[in-house]
């Protein structure tokens, strides 16, 4: 995500909020999903982020989600999660100098094994988002900034490629996109092949990837469209952001972080959206 983070201060002192759902629904949208409701999360520890687990709850990260162990080894930032078969994935970045990227993995039993990848040359420092293929042996991630690819992953500790215990981690065949996209802070599979993505470009859309195939480390080139534009609603004026996004196979749920400007930046808007048909 962003190397510097524009809600820092306006975080310090925020408080807890309870998620608060509202049900009102509105009208499909021309890519298929129709809105289905709201909620407030603290944005300390819910504005980066989420992911789904099986049993329907949700895992959120921000700012104030980085352990403290982590922090002091310099992973400052932590992305959008994801989650498959019970293990939580983490994208973290560094600092601005940093020559490295971290994915940390969190099993169903507490433990946590930590992946480092080492920037190839032309790679950006930023690690906006972890997405895990629905097979659970992709992970796919993303840079900031005006962007032709999104980066592939065996998926730490499920792709058996990869350290049992943790250790480095190496790209495989990248996602070439047959349109720029910009500032992608959070993708989530819909299905094999099939990812949604939160821009915060200007307009704070969502958007499509289609691929032709399901991931299997080779390269490929994904389709990109526009599916919708988040809301932006806030009794705050300025700019809002679009944050991490998530959807859940089992309730056929998606759903979509909108940081709203100004002091109202202390609680995050998690929307969700339902198939239209």
């Amino acid at each position: 995500m962003k190397p510097a983070l524009r809600t820092a201060a306006v975080l310090a002192g925020a408080v807890t909020l309870t998620a608060a759902a509202t049900a009102t629904a509105h009208a499909a949208s021309p890519g298929g999903w129709t809105e289905a409701g709201s909620a407030s999360v603290s944005s300390l520890t819910g504005s980066q982020g989420l992911a789904s687990l099986a049993d329907g709850s949700l895992v959120y990260r921000g700012l104030g989600s980085i352990p403290l162990s982590l922090r002091i080894q310099g992973w400052v930032h932590v992305g959008d999660p994801d989650a498959a078969k019970g293990y939580v994935f983490d994208a973290y970045q560094g600092e601005d100098t940093a020559t490295s990227k971290m994915y940390a993995v969190t099993t169903p039993a507490g433990q946590q094994y930590t992946y480092v990848h080492q920037l190839d040359s032309g790679e950006k420092l930023n690690n906006s988002f972890a997405a895990i293929s629905p097979d659970a042996q992709w992970l796919v991630s993303g840079e900031w900034g005006d962007q032709n690819r999104l980066q592939v992953f065996p998926a730490p500790l499920l792709n058996p490629s990869t350290p049992t215990t943790g250790g480095t981690l190496s790209q495989a065949g990248q996602i070439t996109l047959d349109k720029q996209v910009s500032d992608i802070q959070g993708c989530d599979f819909v299905s094999d092949t099939r990812l949604v993505c939160a821009s915060d470009d200007t307009a704070k859309d969502l958007l499509q990837v289609d691929l032709p195939h399901a991931l299997d480390g080779t390269a490929v080139t994904g389709t990109v469209t526009s599916l919708l534009t988040l809301p932006q609603r806030s009794i705050c004026t300025g700019t809002f952001e679009a944050e991490g996004v998530d959807y859940d196979p089992t309730a056929k749920v998606l759903r979509a972080e909108v940081v709203p400007p100004g002091i109202c930046a202390v609680a995050t808007t998690v929307y969700s959206y339902t198939p239209a048909s």
